[in-house]
C-alpha cells in the first residue's frame, strides 16, 4: 500500500519511521511519503493561509497549494483515494479501517491546519472526510498518523501474523478484547486464571468469549446496541 500525506508540518511524521511501520516500509510492504504543501504554493513568501471570507477567528488554508499538490500526486497514480482529516468527517471505526485497507492501494491524506481548508478543495478533490473522534485538534497531522497506523495493520504481512487482527478489540465479533497474561503466573499476589494454564483450548476459547462479553457490557454497552 502507498500512502501520501500532505501537511504543512512534515517534521511531525518522524513517528512513522519507527517500530512496526518502519519494518513494513523497509520490507516494501508499505510506502509512506510526506509532502510539504508549502512546496506547491505560488506565494513568494510561501504562505498557504489567509483570512476567512465573512470574518471569524483564525486563518483558512488557501486552495491553490492543496489543489496543485493533490493533482501532482494523482498524475502518477491511477488508483487513489483522497481523505481529508476533519472533525466534521465520518467517525473512524474498525470496519472503516478494514474497508480502506482492502479497497484502496493508494491513500492521499490531507492534513488541515488553523481553522481548516477552503471548502472548494473538499468539493473538487476529496473523496471522504474522516474524524478520529468528537473533539478538535490543532491540525490533521495526529489524526493522519492514527489513520496510517490503523490501516497499515491490515496490510498483509505487516504484523507478521495476520491472525492477530482477528482477535483484537472491535474485530472479535465487534466486542472488546479479553484480558491477556504472560509470565510469571503469580505477580504481586495476583494469579493468572487457572483456565489459561490447563492447556484445554476449548475451555480457553470459552473463557475468552465470556470475558469479552463482560468487559464490553461493563465498559462499552453501546457496542451491544450497535450489533442489534
Amino acid at each position: 500500500m502507498k500512502i501520501d500525506i500532505l501537511t504543512l508540518f512534515p517534521e511531525m511524521f518522524d513517528a512513522l519511521n519507527h517500530s512496526i511501520l518502519a519494518r513494513a516500509q523497509k520490507n516494501n510492504l508499505l510506502e509512506i511519503n510526506v509532502i510539504n504543501i508549502r512546496d506547491f504554493t505560488k506565494n513568494k513568501n510561501k504562505r498557504c493561509d489567509d483570512y476567512s471570507y465573512g470574518g471569524g477567528a483564525g486563518m483558512i488554508m488557501t486552495p491553490q497549494p492543496l489543489y496543485d499538490a493533490i493533482n501532482f500526486i494523482k498524475q502518477n497514480n491511477k488508483d487513489n483515494y483522497v481523505v481529508y482529516l476533519s472533525p466534521k468527517g465520518n467517525l473512524l471505526k474498525q470496519n472503516k479501517v478494514e474497508e480502506m485497507a482492502k479497497q484502496h492501494n493508494h491513500l492521499i491524506l490531507v492534513c488541515g491546519h488553523y481553522e481548516g481548508i477552503d471548502e472548494r478543495i473538499i468539493e473538487l478533490c476529496v473523496d471522504e472526510e474522516i474524524s478520529i473522534g468528537d473533539y478538535v485538534l490543532t491540525g490533521g497531522e495526529l489524526p493522519a498518523m492514527v489513520l496510517v497506523d490503523a490501516v497499515a495493520r491490515y496490510v498483509p504481512n505487516v504484523l507478521g501474523n495476520d491472525e492477530t487482527t482477528g482477535e483484537e478489540s472491535f474485530s472479535n465479533n465487534g466486542l472488546l478484547e479479553y484480558p491477556q497474561y504472560t509470565r510469571p503466573s503469580n505477580f504481586m499476589g495476583l494469579e493468572v486464571p487457572e483456565v489459561l494454564l490447563n492447556g484445554n483450548h476449548g475451555e480457553v476459547k470459552k473463557w475468552r468469549d465470556e470475558q469479552s462479553k463482560k468487559i464490553t457490557l461493563k465498559r462499552r454497552p453501546d457496542l451491544f446496541k450497535d450489533k442489534k
